[in-house]
């Protein structure tokens, strides 16, 4: 007598015994001597198996199963021996009713000596190919993974040597370092002059808390403050006939600090509204990271205008350790990405982009030539530019500051919508915008689609000035890029709800954004900074 893989008792023709319930098969098997060990010898004997218990197919109403299930013991030889029988299903059930899959028919046995042998059945169960729409996700894709990956190398690799072949190492020492850079004195002078605005920003604390001013003085004296400190490297870079790249760097610096000091201005405000509430239980609150009544130190902003963060706290979770080698291993990637990112700039994008038209006033067979040219360099770029910046600087930074939340980034490659992609890719950004606009937003009761609204017309704000201003240009390129991004949220969320699946979601944030977005800007901003130096 057996126990069947769908549950069924089934005896075969060779047991004597009258079939028993399965609660005193067990018991018997429990009381039954030890089998003797097998003969190998014996063409009929060989080792028994255990019965596996898990069914990988039952979530698909599919049975599948290993070698191992196709048999089980079968109990009731008197010498004690347990022989290998294979199993005979009956059909199993599926959810609908139906007869989802058939076995190799009921009644009749299989005797041991055909067992192992070119006349046992290879072919048991009803099962899917891992690659049918039912059994696909269930299946681990690391090796093809990996092969995309090789492929991903030869191709590159031999676009690489081909590109060499035919034009040259193009690389200049004048991209990273010019005689024009070295004598953007002024703009490195308002770059070492920066961080005073966070000192005053402090002393106008310092004031409020001690209520020698007033609360309207201390908001005015912080918006001059801000003004001030978002206005004066926009001058300076004006200015100066800079170099582009030292521009953006000092418009970069420069959009930190102004975020910086307005967290700070408003993070302390909120703290001292708590204290003065007349509500008692706001102040009771225990709020991580705030202690309502120590006001403000010198030590807190000055570890907070350091630390990789947006947000200021008077405290932050915090790491026991800095791990040397980890640092110099992560500075290592820095600088072999870092040169990858100049090498693709100088041999792929900066050939494609001179040897192209306007996009918006040429032939259009020829601008989307261009973009879908220079869309795979770019991606690189931007690709390698987030591995460097989010990935191994903030987290350099943040180790050798032992600050302990490094969530700077989440999953965003797997964004199924553009709201879910700028929730996701920067968050010391996100956590911001959330925290300093959104959340204020609706608090003084305005409706979700206008909170949304103004945080992307801030992001829009901050992403024209660190683009249009290093290069002398006001086309609002950017500005119209990142209000676009409004739509485009609308549009993949009904898209999302429509189709409800994740690939399609997906699949149009990368096209936006990867294909035809960054390309396009790529190559509006060079053609215009082309044409003022003409112009000049």
């Amino acid at each position: 007598m057996a126990i069947s893989g769908d549950g069924e008792t089934q005896t075969f023709g060779r047991s004597s015994e009258p079939s028993l319930p399965s609660s005193d098969l067990r018991r018997r098997r429990t009381s039954s001597p030890a089998p003797a060990a097998a003969d190998y010898s014996s063409p009929t004997s060989f080792p028994a198996f255990e019965a596996s218990t898990v069914d990988s197919g039952e979530e698909s109403g599919v049975e599948t199963s290993s070698d191992a299930d196709e048999y089980q013991r079968v109990i009731g030889d008197e010498d004690g021996e347990e022989n290998v029988r294979p199993a005979m299903s009956t059909g199993k059930t599926d959810v609908d009713g139906g007869r989802r899959s058939e076995g190799l028919g009921v009644g009749g046995t299989v005797p041991p000596q055909f067992l192992y042998r070119a006349s046992s059945p290879a072919h048991v169960r009803v099962k899917e190919s891992p690659l049918s729409s039912d059994a696909i996700f269930r299946q681990s894709h690391a090796g093809l993974f990996n092969l995309c990956i090789v492929v991903l190398i030869a191709v590159n690799g031999r676009l690489i040597i081909e590109n060499l072949m035919k034009y040259g190492l193009l690389i200049r020492a004048g991209f990273w370092f010019s005689s024009k850079s070295l004598r953007d004195w002024p703009l490195l002078m308002c770059c070492l002059t920066l961080p005073l605005f966070s000192l005053g920003a402090f002393l106008i604390e310092k004031l409020a808390w001690h209520k020698f001013i007033t609360e309207p003085l201390a908001i005015s004296l912080h918006v001059m403050c801000t003004t001030t400190a978002i206005s004066y490297p926009v001058y300076v870079i004006l200015r100066c006939d800079s170099a582009v790249l030292s521009g953006f760097t000092l418009m970069f610096f420069a959009c930190i600090v102004w975020l910086k000091l307005v967290s700070f201005a408003h993070t302390n405000y909120d703290m001292r509204t708590i204290v003065k509430s007349s509500d008692k239980e706001d102040a009771s609150f225990n709020f991580s990271g705030h202690d309502f009544e120590k006001g403000v130190s010198f030590k807190q902003l000055v570890d907070f205008m350091v630390a990789p963060t947006l947000c200021y706290q008077q405290n932050y979770p915090r790491t026991m350790c800095i791990r040397k080698g980890w640092v110099i291993r992560q500075l290592v990637k820095l600088v072999i990405c870092t040169g990858l990112m100049g090498f693709i700039i100088e041999q792929y994008i900066n050939p494609i982009v001179k040897n192209s038209e306007h996009p918006l006033k040429g032939n259009l067979l020829s601008a989307l030539e261009r973009v879908l040219k220079l869309s795979v360099p770019t991606l690189y770029v931007w690709l390698c530019m987030f591995y460097c910046f989010f990935h191994l600087w903030l987290n350099i930074l943040a180790e050798l500051l032992c600050f302990g939340d490094r969530e700077f980034y989440k999953d965003w490659w797997n964004a199924k919508t553009v709201e879910e992609y700028w929730k996701m890719w920067n968050m010391p950004v996100h956590k911001w915008m959330i925290r300093h606009i959104y959340l204020p937003c609706l608090r003084n009761g305005l409706p979700k689609g206008v909170a949304v609204f103004i945080s992307f017309f801030v992001s829009a704000v901050f992403h024209e000035l660190c683009g249009s201003v290093p290069c002398h240009i006001f086309k609002f390129w950017a500005f119209i890029g990142i209000m676009f991004q409004i739509p485009l949220v609308i549009l993949t969320n009904y898209l999302q709800n429509k189709f409800k699946s994740t690939m399609v979601g997906n699949m149009i944030f990368w096209f936006f954004f990867s294909i035809l977005g960054q390309p396009m800007c790529v190559l509006l901003y060079y053609h215009d900074v082309m044409n003022r130096k003409v112009n000049t």
